[in-house]
């Protein structure tokens, strides 16, 4: 490992943006004994979307060295549901790994802290102004100072920092356009109500113009939302819309009743994309800010752990064979990339193309290996070479191509 003070180094390592994916990133190779600065232009803990788990971030969590049980909500699978046919399926998902359901501002601070913790130099309230990623190092200018780094890490969600630099961002047009959704708290007793909170269970109901998400979390609270994939009727706006979709819902109307919202209406657009410039000289991206899916499927934070943690450890052979300036540093982790990202692309395209739930899984109790199958990608279980839906997806959009 170089002397940074002795080659005019501030950092090993500057990973720009504090949620899971940078948290994670930072902590890794701050435990490969690198210094690291991560830099958040905001402040824990903050709102944010995205509480479901998925089983198979278990092994990233464990590298850090947290308990993502302390306070949340144990996680059984996802039910798949038709209020107007009264068709639902449950795929169980943790069967050989445990997930939960979270709420992102607690859990968020905590893998910040958790990098700190690991001696990691954290910043908040730090937003980047500038970065400059050169053959000689990775500098950055942010609002309170400068650093000169020997490698640059982008973890900064949908700001995208590297791939709107680059003009390097497609959108991917054909699935979820926005996303309206609230909390709601004091979820009274029922059975209905009880059985959510005990499972928990999330609640996936498909409606005409995309799909509702009901997850329960501690406390008996409600996270729900609505993702809409077609065009929004033009009598009313993105609020109106959730509380059109939460009224005609029979199951949330029955959960909701006598329950307080304790949290505004919020709404998120520039939905899905790819970062065609996901490495390169001296940086790398990671997270969101690679790209990002419909989270139809909850793959959002279970991608940030799992390319953060791919990205740190190649930059760590990087750094200690020399070789951080090389712009196809990451070449070879391509493919396990690519396939992670790209099953659940194609798996949410099937589902808002060919009607999956309708076709598909509603029909899954007829096929136990499909059933499996069907389960275990929701469960994140994507590097494996025996998953014939997984299989099937690839191949068809390879058949496209």
């Amino acid at each position: 490992m170089l002397d940074n003070k002795q080659n005019g180094f501030d950092y090993d390592v500057a990973v720009v943006g504090g949620g899971p994916a940078g948290s994670t990133a930072a902590t890794l190779l701050a435990q490969y004994g690198h210094k690291v600065l991560l830099l958040e232009s905001g402040r824990h803990p903050r709102f944010h979307i995205g509480e479901s788990m998925l089983p198979f971030s278990e092994p990233v969590i464990q590298r850090l060295g947290i308990d993502w049980s302390a306070g949340n909500l144990s996680k059984s699978g996802a039910v798949f549901i038709d209020e107007a046919t009264e068709q639902r399926m449950y795929f169980p998902l943790a069967i050989n790994r445990k997930t939960y359901q979270i709420e992102r501002a607690p859990f968020d601070q905590m893998l910040f802290e958790n990098a700190g913790k690991h001696g990691v130099d954290t910043h908040q309230d730090e937003k980047v102004l500038d970065v400059a990623c050169q053959p000689a190092g990775a500098d950055i200018v942010s609002d309170k100072g400068q650093y000169h780094c020997r490698y640059l890490i982008d973890a900064t969600g949908r700001s995208a920092l590297m791939g709107r630099k680059d003009k390097a961002i497609r959108r991917i047009d054909n699935l979820g356009k926005f996303a309206v959704y609230t909390h709601f708290e004091n979820i009274q007793p029922g059975e209905e109500a009880d059985e959510l909170f005990r499972s928990g269970n999330i609640y996936v109901p498909v409606v005409d113009i995309g799909w509702i998400l009901i997850i329960p979390l501690a406390e008996r609270r409600l996270s729900v939302g609505l993702v809409v994939q077609k065009e929004r009727p033009k009598d009313c706006d993105a609020e109106e819309l959730l509380r059109r979709y939460l009224a005609a819902s029979p199951l949330l109307s029955r959960l909701i009743t006598g329950a307080a919202q304790f949290a505004p209406v919020r709404v998120e657009a520039d939905f899905s994309y790819t970062n065609q410039s996901r490495y390169g000289v001296r940086y790398a991206c990671c997270g969101d800010a690679a790209g990002f899916l419909d989270p139809v499927f909850s793959s959002g934070v279970f991608l940030a752990f799992t390319s953060a943690a791919r990205v740190a450890d190649r930059v760590h052979v990087g750094l200690s064979d020399g070789r951080e300036a090389d712009p196809e540093l990451h070449t070879e982790d391509d493919d396990q990339y690519l396939l992670g990202f790209n099953t659940m692309r194609l798996f949410v395209e099937r589902f808002y193309q060919s009607n999956i739930v309708h076709n598909l899984f509603f029909e899954a109790d007829r096929d136990p290996d499909l059933k499996a199958q069907i389960a275990q990608l929701l469960a994140g279980d994507l590097w494996v070479d025996d998953n014939k839906l997984q299989q099937s997806l690839l191949a068809g959009r390879r058949s496209v191509s």
